[in-house]
């Protein structure tokens, strides 16, 4: 279970009045599906509703993407790669030993980037997993395209068939008609569960176990975390986490929220997390702002401004006592860099000073910490981790008096961007 706790003097000046006051009535309309939005609230017990055989379909088809092909292409923009990256990074690392890739493209509209990738898709076999309701999102949709035409140049239209499993809408949409007409293996986004929330869904669970990363630990982490957190008071680390976003912001003025890891690897999981509440909080000229940091990297750029500049955030922390891999810093006969003092010190012991003296410069200076702790980094306690900000997200959201599952702003720039690509509108 993640545990939560609070560095700073101002977190003794923090009135939870509001919160508590609503904490039941808002953990109802969370259990019972009836706040806005509730048409988009299946992710509540959705791990504990998934069948063996689901399970089961997921991890076949896995095992056979890694047994006929080199590498796995996932296409997807926002909560439909973000999640996948997210789990499969913080578990794997950035340099994995295994030799089977799994690469992300759709998410851009960078010509370079999607020209890098077509390239070193070249002398490769590779399926390809695409992920969209409606198979017309513009990145996704371009990338599918492009991906296609390489594929058929490569391998003759035939591969089409076994190599692409497209993950879409159950019964509409373009690329739900493309893979009836094809023939494609296909798994179905839940009409009740929104993107950024679709990481527990086959939109996660099949590039997450193609990764070989036990799915069945991950799902037996959420489901815990359905119990955990579902506790109607602010007994609830979830939603004491955010109660305490809200009380910042409103009560202390902090209004930026600074995600920090000490792991590279999990920057994709601030990445996915930042969709997760800004796109779930910032309407109606609500919410906080988040962002994300690593550290000690950047300590070295941005830490001035976060232990002297403008008190405007607060930092939450993601904890874990155990790295995935360490290393012992050894022993210099000439000592030219005065590092001996450190010899037969694991790295992790060195950074783990770092941490602790960050906190306690930030925390004592006008940069109040969250700090959100796991026992370890693996499938169980990230899968619980995931379900913690689920249940925190709707909170918070429903604290604010906003709706959690929709993003009208989302909307306008694409309505813009056809405006000037010339794209015909529907007749």
């Amino acid at each position: 279970m993640v545990t939560l706790k609070t560095y700073g003097n101002v977190f003794d000046k923090l009135d939870f009045s509001k919160a508590n006051s609503k904490a039941s009535e808002i953990a109802s309309m969370i259990d019972n599906k009836t706040g806005a939005g509730n048409d988009f609230l299946g992710w509540t017990d959705y791990a504990s509703k998934l069948t063996v055989e689901e399970i089961d379909d997921i991890v076949s088809t896995a095992k056979k993407i890694r047994e006929n092909y080199d590498a796995l292409v996932v296409i997807g923009i926002g909560g439909s790669y973000l999640g996948a990256r997210a789990i499969i990074e913080a578990l794997e690392g950035l340099y994995p030993e295994d030799k089977f890739e799994i690469i992300f493209l759709g998410n851009t509209l960078s010509s370079t980037y999607t020209a890098q990738v077509l390239k070193h898709l070249e002398n490769k076999k590779f399926a390809v997993n695409v992920i969209s309701k409606s198979g017309t999102t513009t990145e996704p949709a371009v990338a599918f395209r492009l991906v296609k035409d390489l594929m058929i140049k490569k391998f003759g239209v035939n591969y089409l068939k076994d190599a692409v499993i497209a993950t879409t809408d159950k019964k509409r949409g373009a690329l739900r008609s493309e893979a009836d007409q094809l023939g494609y293996k296909t798994f179905v986004i839940p009409d009740d569960i929104g993107g950024r929330f679709s990481v527990i869904t086959p939109v996660g669970l099949l590039p997450i176990a193609v990764a070989g990363i036990d799915i069945k630990e991950f799902i037996r982490g959420i489901k815990d975390g359905e119990k955990e957190y579902s506790v109607p008071s602010l007994e609830n680390p979830s939603y004491k986490y955010a109660a305490t976003r809200e009380a910042l912001a409103s009560q202390q003025h902090y209004h930026t929220e600074l995600f920090i890891t000490y792991e590279p690897q999990e920057r994709f999981f601030q990445e996915w997390l930042k969709q997760l509440i800004d796109e779930s909080e910032g309407k109606e000229d609500k919410g906080l702002f988040c962002s994300s940091a690593i550290f000690t990297t950047d300590l070295h750029s941005i830490g001035q401004f976060v232990q002297e500049g403008t008190p405007t955030l607060f930092e939450t922390i993601i904890e874990c006592d155990s790295p995935l891999q360490d290393v012992v810093i050894p022993s210099d006969e000439k000592d030219l860099d005065n590092l001996n003092y450190l010899q037969g010190k694991k790295l992790s012991y060195v950074n783990d000073k770092a941490y602790r003296a960050t906190l306690d410069a930030h925390s004592n200076g006008h940069t109040p910490c969250n700090v959100i702790k796991i026992d370890k980094m693996d499938p169980y306690n990230l899968g619980n981790l995931v379900y913690f900000f689920f249940r925190s997200t709707a909170f918070g959201a429903y604290l604010i008096g906003v709706n959690p599952f929709n993003q009208p702003g989302v909307e306008i720039y694409k309505k813009n961007m056809f405006k000037l690509l010339g794209k015909p509108e529907k007749k």
